[in-house]
């Protein structure tokens, strides 16, 4: 992480003046000043958890498709099919399983070979081909939507939290106090906090492997030069195919952890879909924690944009990729190609 603070000294330093000034904001009592200003201050840290927790979620399907699309090359406009396709198996492994957390393994293995089937089938045969790749690729994702539309019908889909996550945590923030005068103390969904520490774990091990191992560096190094790399003797499709399943199996427990506090339901493949763009385009593609920035941001305003300015929730994501597309193309966390 210290890499990142050197190449990005101005944006580390916005970040940690925006994470201490949101921090100030959690812990310090609300004047009546701030109160008419932000309004209440439970509702506040409600809407900012929910944007923490959201940004955790985009995250887990960004992080698969910025390994795809960033690194790789591969334009996979499927990659939201395979969202919610790992939704609802998960639905379907969970009820016949019993137990909430084996949907989690046994969708990463299915959705991940359909992604190593895609790679080896698809779109090792159209390799830089950009064009290629969207075309079939959409048709890809309308022909998955019919078949969930067809198989799972057009109803909602909500995963059961396992009994060890339900309930609120009480955590130790104050959001007021009752009529006694006594403090009240926040009270969060159990099953968002697992998903935003899960979401953590996810991407500091991803990057650690990237930039920290061999394999991390075959990939860079088969992005670069993927010529040279193969005229060394590796074979880099292997690599490439490993990471296509990874990420494709990613999207699918991204699906499992998303119908669990949200709801499965045609659609929502889309929706995710253009999330990861966003997020993609806004951190920097190829970049995990340019994705983990992405998604932090584009959770955090939508959520807080919900809750402030519901009209305009949405203008504001897309707000901020134009201005991110306008001033720095390449991504606040991404190097020029």
């Amino acid at each position: 992480m210290t890499d990142v603070a050197r190449r990005y000294p101005v944006w580390t330093l916005i970040v940690l003046l925006l994470a201490a000034g949101l921090l100030w904001l959690i812990l310090t009592p609300w004047t009546p000043g701030i109160e008419q200003v932000l309004g209440r201050k439970r509702v506040f840290v409600n809407a900012l958890f929910g944007g923490l927790t959201l940004g955790a979620l985009y995250f887990l399907v960004a992080s698969g498709f910025t390994l795809i699309f960033g690194l790789m090359r591969n334009v996979n406009l499927a990659h939201g099919s395979l969202y919610l396709l790992g939704g609802y198996l998960g639905y379907g492994v969970s009820n016949a399983a019993g137990e909430w957390l084996v949907a989690v393994p046994v969708v990463f293995l299915l959705v991940g070979l359909l992604g190593l089937l895609l790679q080896h089938q698809v779109f090792r045969r159209m390799e830089g081909e950009e064009l290629r790749q969207t075309m079939v690729t959409i048709g890809l994702s309308v022909v998955l939507a019919d078949m969930m539309l067809w198989i799972w019908g057009g109803q909602s889909y909500t995963l059961q939290t396992p009994d060890w996550l339900s309930g609120p945590a009480t955590l130790p923030i104050v959001v007021g106090v009752d009529r006694n005068g006594a403090p009240v103390y926040m009270r969060f969904p159990q099953v968002r906090i697992a998903i935003l520490v899960t979401a953590v774990v996810i991407g500091l091990g991803m990057w650690l492997v990237l930039n920290r191992t061999r394999l991390g560096m075959l990939v860079r190094a088969g992005v670069d030069d993927r010529e040279m790399l193969t005229a060394s003797g590796i074979r880099i499709q292997y690599v490439f195919l490993a990471v296509f399943g990874f990420g494709a199996g990613l999207a699918g427990v991204a699906g499992v952890v998303g119908g669990t506090f949200q709801s499965l339901a045609p659609g929502e493949d889309t929706r995710f879909l253009l999330a990861s763009l966003v997020v993609v385009i806004v951190g920097g593609m190829g970049s995990i924690t340019g994705a983990a920035l992405g998604a932090l941001i584009i959770g955090l305003v939508e959520q807080i944009g919900l809750v402030y300015a519901p009209t305009y929730s949405v203008v504001f994501t897309f707000l901020i990729m134009a201005l991110v597309l306008a001033f720095r193309p390449q991504g606040l966390i991404g190097n020029r190609r």
